[in-house]
């Protein structure tokens, strides 16, 4: 099978059953280590339900980044301008950049747009221009990522979006987390190295904080944005640590612990009623 991102060699890498009876073949591209399926003839039932029921950390996902894609606008773009969110699902995610003053718009053609219904895609002249355009969690489900990609860089300069990186420290790979083989939709996973191939074929300029957040873009910047705001980041996150750990040593939460998450839980719960 040929690598979907350089066209070169592939290498079968291990066999999973994909929504609990298809047994599919992952291959691995000999150039980038990009992964990508077989050819995915089950995405029909795959998206069924286009917001999978194991998705249980979407609210949590677009709050984190409503406040990354925030502090990288107003630093390092022209925060003024109209953005769009690229197959943006329910429109949770706009709703909350416009909350914040950011003038953006949703697009899916797959899901209906609930919470910026006005604030949609189609509702804008065609030669509408974006400063930057977001994209999260979506290119994992490409099963065609150069040419979808090529019409997005055909008509936007720049692409912020998440994908989690393949990781080097997982034996066997198969147990990789993020293959979600229940749901079947994640049928492309990238590397570093799969990225740069990309980002020098569209002659785009890549930046990554090296985990799960990466922008393409024509600008240069002297320094990564991403990985300056994720230092500021941790700094505020450090602050924020320190000052809950006084308030809890001062008043005790009036004898009250602090909840943790039940999204875990509910994670697990989902994949058991899935099987």
């Amino acid at each position: 099978m040929q690598s979907k991102i350089t066209g070169g060699q592939t290498e079968l890498i291990f066999k999973a059953i994909v929504l609990s009876k298809y047994n599919v073949a992952y291959y691995r591209c000999l150039e980038t280590g990009f992964i990508q399926t077989e050819e995915p003839y089950w995405l029909e039932e795959a998206y069924s339900s286009a917001i999978t029921k194991l998705d249980v950390g979407l609210v949590l996902r677009n709050q984190n980044m409503a406040a990354i894609t925030g502090k990288l606008l107003y630093d390092h773009f022209d925060h003024n301008k109209k953005f769009l969110d690229y197959a943006g699902g329910y429109g949770l995610f706009t709703r909350m950049m416009r909350d914040k003053g950011y003038d953006f718009y949703n697009t899916d053609i797959y899901c209906q747009n609930i919470f910026a219904e006005y604030q949609d895609l189609s509702q804008l002249p065609g030669d509408t221009e974006f400063e930057l355009v977001t994209a999260f969690e979506v290119l994992e489900h490409l099963p065609q990522p150069m040419e979808t990609l090529k019409s997005m860089f055909d008509k936007y300069d720049t692409i912020l979006f998440s994908t989690e990186l393949v990781p080097k420290d997982v034996q066997p790979l198969k147990e990789w987390w993020y293959f979600i083989f229940e749901t079947g939709q994640h049928v492309a996973l990238y590397t570093t190295e799969a990225l740069e191939f990309i980002a020098k074929s569209y002659n785009r300029h890549l930046y990554s904080n090296g985990s799960n957040i990466h922008l393409f873009c024509k600008k240069s910047f002297t320094s990564n944005p991403l990985l300056s705001q994720e230092k500021e980041d941790n700094y505020f996150m450090k602050k924020m640590r320190t000052k809950v750990e006084r308030y809890e040593r001062r008043n005790n939460l009036n004898g009250r612990s602090l909840k943790m998450s039940l999204m875990a839980n509910d994670m697990e719960e989902a994949r058991k009623r899935l099987l």
